[in-house]
């Protein structure tokens, strides 16, 4: 993800001369390092200093640029939280929050380093817009519109590294604001978004294997939320489990509540990471799977329904 997001952006930073990039103690690779070479005067890394960072792109947005900035998800939105409350989002401005490692993605360095709350409070921002892509073309394609966008401030959550393309067959393309279903199914539905989506297709694959046609669909755009696309989903499925790399107040919540409001009659299950400090060193499978989330402790739980 990381790759596709280098090589996006510095192939529209050829294209508009407003882009820039805002890092905080993040060694340029790639093509980012292409940008800083091309274009040092765009490129500004402020070390560890990230309410500077922010304010800086808010400074920077004001006077017509159109900023990234990035570095490790939980010093992007935690570490300056209150100058992207107020600089960003108060004044509404197009500046994109780019999260490494959203999620437990940077399993072995800890709680420190551990955003499985950031979908959560990035979603509770007034103005702010939140992206999740689930693969390398995701990202790619979010990066190219965050480029132009003049939406307001976007919060775009990535992975860490080696993640697959998995929406080279996907049923629909992706469309800001809107549910995104990558396979058809008649039996059961899941909807996931971000990196987990690989586990989500996994458990479809054994659903299956066991006669359960599955449908995956997910929620690449998860603010503004695309309430009527959750509610069509609701409508067309009797069984639906909702599995995010989050905390349990995010996505899972949003479509509990449809469900409640729509009068949703069939049977619904959400799974998330636990809300809590999980005390376990470990690979990114590894920290998943002490939240309860890997194949083997979600499988016997979905074939319940």
């Amino acid at each position: 993800m990381r790759n596709k997001f280098s090589d996006a952006f510095y192939e529209e930073s050829i294209k508009s001369d407003q882009l820039c990039l805002i890092v905080a103690d993040i060694s340029p690779a790639g093509s980012l390092a292409k940008f800083r070479e091309r274009s040092p005067e765009r490129f500004v890394n402020v070390g560890v200093a990230e309410q500077v960072m922010i304010g800086m792109a808010a400074g920077l947005s004001m006077r017509g640029f159109q900023p990234f900035v990035y570095t490790i998800a939980t010093f992007s939105l935690y570490r300056p939280f209150e100058f992207v409350r107020d600089d960003l989002c108060y004044q509404n401005l197009p500046v994109t929050i780019v999260g490494i490692g959203g999620g437990v993605s940077y399993s072995t360095l800890g709680t420190t380093h551990h955003a499985q709350e950031d979908v959560a409070i990035a979603m509770t921002i007034p103005n702010m817009n939140v992206l999740a892509p689930c693969d390398p073309l995701e990202v790619e394609v979010m990066t190219r519109w965050c480029a132009r966008q003049k939406v307001g401030p976007v919060y775009l959550r990535l992975g860490k590294a080696g993640e697959p393309d998995l929406t080279g067959s996907a049923l629909d393309s992706w469309e800001f604001g809107k549910v995104r279903r990558l396979r058809p199914g008649t039996d059961h539905c899941i909807i996931t978004y971000g990196v987990i989506t690989k586990l989500a297709l996994a458990i479809a694959d054994q659903l299956e294997a066991r006669g359960t046609s599955c449908e995956i669909v997910t929620v690449p755009t998860l603010k503004p939320l695309d309430r009527d696309g959750l509610i069509g989903v609701l409508n067309r499925h009797s069984n639906v489990t909702v599995i995010e790399e989050s905390a349990p107040r995010a996505l899972g919540l949003e479509v509990e509540a449809l469900a409640f409001r729509s009068g949703y009659q069939g049977s619904l299950k959400t799974f998330a990471l636990r809300d809590e400090f999980i005390h376990c060193y470990g690979s990114h499978d590894d920290i998943l799977a002490a939240h309860g989330l890997s194949l083997a402790r979600l499988m016997p739980q979905i074939r319940l329904f």
